[in-house]
């Protein structure tokens, strides 16, 4: 399945049924992708604008990344929804035998891994990008600046929903040691993330004063 190419409509209706996917790791990406977008809108009416040539050359790097962050994010949508299905078929797997319950349990292990690492490429896509907000609050078109705000919550939603996404499979994975490393990442994330929006949102308000 494809997510990335739906009407918003056709993605909200998919979102809101019974299906097991597209959810909430899918979604997460979704909110991340609109963050990027957001991001490419403020660089896009910053860098053709004679009267903020000073910041050109600041903001054209952040216009790139979020171009690229943009189109990972949109692949990451389907991306998380196929990882979740791959747990579903190992799980449907037969296990009446010695051969197949080892076949089965090791499908399991490398799906529920899969299903973990996917959203994390999700958190850090969104994470990076979130990291170049504050500058594009300060340096941005100011008419602007309350959509560079919306984009920090955006990417800041999106990462911290792929965190989530991220925890609920760990505790069936039994390599310990990949366990420790994704709890570990997933805890400096969320620190950075609450930094970074916290900057932002507070670079935002304080242009709304001048």
């Amino acid at each position: 399945m494809s997510f990335e190419n739906d009407s918003l409509g056709a993605f909200c209706a998919s979102l809101a049924s019974a299906a097991p996917t597209p959810g909430g790791g899918t979604a997460s990406a979704a909110a991340g992708a609109l963050g990027a977008a957001l991001v490419s809108m403020v660089c896009e009416l910053t860098l053709t604008k004679e009267k903020f040539k000073d910041a050109h050359e600041a903001l054209a790097g952040v216009a790139a990344e979020a171009k690229e962050a943009g189109e990972k994010l949109r692949r990451l949508m389907t991306e998380d929804a196929d990882a979740f299905e791959g747990i579903a078929r190992a799980r449907k797997m037969p296990k009446e035998t010695e051969p197949e319950k080892a076949a089965r349990l090791a499908a399991i292990q490398a799906a529920s891994r899969l299903a973990a690492e996917v959203p994390m490429r999700t958190a850090r896509a969104a994470t990076d990008l979130l990291e170049r907000v504050p500058l594009l609050a300060e340096k941005g078109n100011p008419n602007a600046v309350s959509d560079a705000g919306v984009s920090a919550l955006l990417l800041s939603a999106a990462a911290e929903g792929a965190l989530l996404n991220v925890s609920i499979n760990l505790p069936g994975i039994e390599d310990g040691q990949f366990v420790s490393e994704m709890e570990r990442e997933t805890a400096e994330l969320s620190r950075e993330i609450e930094r970074l929006r916290a900057q932002s949102i507070q670079l935002v308000r304080k242009t709304f004063g001048k």
